[in-house]
């Protein structure tokens, strides 16, 4: 490891010992619900809860009244009455209430009598009046109805009302054995017990999936379990089943499970390859990443393409920045020809978008703005192509986060607030800066599906993406924490596997995205990314499209249009008359499934065939103008919205937009 990096993450262990899963960064309204992530069992709940307080607290204002409320709401009282008494396995409750105090658990098993355990204690109280809580000689005072997080030990010393409180339901003592699990390759494991607690190898983080699964990374692996009935799962990412089996190991057992998941489809044989475009190492959390983490997960998930980003959280600092130093413009030391790891960069505007670059050959000057109240200057053109300038391809990343109805107004997609909505895209689509948008993303996928029918549409070249903004450094925070490449890109390359290769891919559009369903799109012989040009109006062209994965139940073919045909996950295939140019994507969706992380369920979509008409391509007039009414309600939003210390800089973002508008009214023409 380099001598940088080893003190970066040295650093960060002293940030996650001082300050906890946020690290010490700016409180903003995201930062703080950091504090309480590694307990929250659903996300959605949790989020709407908040976003009702914030609304409640805001007496119904909009815009930066909620973005202050939002910052304001106590995040432990949303926790404790989101799970309504109900405790995940990493949290232990206090409950104060009129009669007494007593502990509430789902008890670790723990293999000796008093052996120490580590957790978090949620201090509940239900009386009318303050209370006071001491633990370990540390006095915590709550309000009536209050709540707190204090991390405690199963020795810790807990204090209420003069009287010490017993802490023997944190643990329960149970008999040792020995479990080996081997598959013959690198995999994602499993092993949990009935009582839902995960077991791990020494010194591997606990980490949890979307969910709350339990896994690790690795082969031939040995490790203590407790002597009850135990459940074991093995898979490898996208292209592998999962398979299971129940064990029941004895006292002092060393028990060996040998389990090899079957594959689905093999996507490199056909000459396609596998990325995650937004991963995280270190971004705040609740542990800290490192590159061995890193590689044994891209090797158990069978992960070809990993773009490891450095990124701010809040404030200034870069994590990850080190290391993309050290190894920038070359592949991270444990690539294989098969799995290719490089260190790439979010670029970071709360108010204008989030982008990721891949494929750079030296770290860029800028990383972000806007923060810590600076300027949202410059425009995010700006920044991209400093980044295209070193040689990356770039793409907006969780681009929509509110819902977009099929024929709704820009104003749907431009939302509210700092909420790092990719706004910046029509017009940096336009004057061709963006190379893909991660329609596969950890927010809203069908609003992101809609925008980005909408810009290609409208004449824009957009290859589909997936980024899972997974964060190596949190292990329990929904699809957050699932394993990098729960969502991924594939990309059709010609020859060999190099992040070369990969980039030029994406670049000329030929990929798909998928939660896991291999997708296949045909077009009169053309895949995605390629151009049919047909001679005059009155052509036709047979589409086909077919899918692999027993989580599908529908699959489509849209044109410019809408929706061509649909049907059973079988293959589909349409003939259709080509007056106009078009173009044709194939999409596969499906309920929310074991094999899908994402709370939206399954999702897969191609990137565009491209079906030119002497010469021409598409430029459908609703869409040319759906993107100009959102470039003037954008402009709007950059006039009462961004922070501009003068009126040069305001200028900068308006000559941006009014380019773009050039750009779509000659379409128009």
């Amino acid at each position: 490891m380099p001598e940088t990096v080893r003190r970066a993450l040295e650093e960060y262990r002293a940030l996650l010992a001082a300050h906890g899963p946020t690290w010490g960064e700016d409180p903003i309204h995201y930062v703080r619900q950091l504090e309480v992530a590694p307990f929250v069992p659903d996300e959605r709940e949790y989020f709407v809860a908040w976003f009702l307080k914030a609304v409640e607290c805001a007496e119904g204002s909009t815009g930066p009244h909620i973005e202050a409320a939002l910052n304001s709401v106590d995040m432990h009282e949303i926790l404790r009455d989101v799970l309504g008494g109900a405790l995940p396995d990493n949290l232990a409750a206090l409950r104060l209430t009129p009669d007494g105090a007593h502990v509430e658990a789902r008890p670790r098993p723990v293999f000796a009598a008093g052996a120490r355990h580590t957790t978090t204690l949620l201090l509940d109280s239900s009386r009318d009046e303050d209370a006071r809580v001491e633990i370990d000689g540390v006095v915590h005072d709550l309000t009536p109805g209050g709540a707190v997080l204090v991390p405690i030990a199963s020795d810790s010393k807990v204090v209420v009302d003069d009287v010490f409180v017993s802490l023997d339901a944190v643990t329960r003592q149970v008999a040792v054995a020995r479990l080996r699990v081997r598959a013959g390759m690198p995999c994602r494991w499993t092993v949990v017990g009935d009582d839902g607690h995960g077991w791990y190898p020494p010194d591997a983080p606990d980490r949890h999936d979307a969910h709350a699964q339990p896994y690790f990374h690795g082969d031939d692996i040995v490790l203590d379990v407790p002597a009850e009935p135990l459940t074991i799962l093995v898979t490898r990412g996208a292209e592998y089943e999962i398979a299971e089996v129940r064990v029941h190991p004895a006292p002092d057992e060393e028990l060996t499970v040998e389990l090899t998941p079957r594959r689905r489809y093999d996507a490199p044989a056909r000459g396609w390859y596998g990325g995650d475009m937004h991963v995280h190492m270190n971004w705040a959390g609740n542990s800290v990443g490192t590159p061995e983490q890193a590689a044994a997960i891209q090797q158990g998930e069978d992960l070809h393409v990993l773009n490891l980003v450095a990124g701010n959280v809040s404030g200034v600092r870069v994590y990850d920045r080190e290391a993309l130093e050290h190894w920038a413009g070359r592949d991270a030391p444990w690539s294989t020809p098969r799995h290719i790891a490089r260190l790439g960069v979010e670029y970071r505007n709360d108010l204008l978008g989030h982008l990721y670059a891949f494929g750079m050959d030296r770290p860029p000057e800028l990383y972000h703005t806007g923060f810590l109240g600076s300027d949202d200057w410059p425009p995010n053109a700006e920044g991209i192509r400093g980044l295209t300038a070193r040689g990356a391809i770039v793409g907006y990343s969780h681009p929509f986060h509110l819902a977009v109805s099929e024929d709704g107004e820009p104003s749907e997609a431009l939302s509210d607030g700092r909420n790092c909505s990719a706004r910046e895209i029509v017009a940096d689509a336009a004057l061709g800066l963006v190379h893909s948008l991660d329609v596969l993303n950890h927010s809203d996928v069908h609003a992101t599906a809609r925008v980005y029918r909408r810009l290609v549409g409208a004449g824009n070249r957009l290859a589909v993406t997936a980024g899972s903004d997974t964060q190596i450094s949190f292990t329990r925070r929904g699809n957050q924490s699932s394993p990098p490449g729960w969502e991924r890109v594939y990309a059709r390359v010609d020859g060999d596997l190099t992040a070369a290769s990969f980039a030029d891919a994406i670049r000329r559009g030929r990929t798909f995205a998928t939660t896991g369903p291999w997708l296949e799109l045909d077009v009169d012989g053309h895949g995605p990314g390629d151009t049919l040009d047909l001679p005059e109006p009155g052509g036709t062209v047979t589409a086909t499209v077919r899918v692999v994965g027993e989580e599908v139940e529908t699959v489509q073919l849209l044109t410019s249009d809408g929706v061509l045909a649909e049907g059973p996950p079988d293959e589909l295939t349409v003939r259709l008359a080509v007056s106009e140019p078009i173009y044709v994507i194939a999409v596969a969706v499906g309920q929310e499934h074991v094999r899908s992380m994402h709370r939206s369920g399954v999702y897969a979509q191609t990137s565009p065939v491209h079906v030119h008409v002497a010469g021409r391509h598409v430029a459908r007039e609703d869409d040319v103008r759906w993107c100009l009414a959102y470039l003037d309600g954008f402009e709007r939003m950059i006039r009462d919205r961004a922070r501009l210390s003068d009126d040069l800089r305001l200028a900068d973002h308006i000559s941006l937009i009014e380019a773009a508008r050039t750009v779509y009214r000659d379409r128009l023409g």
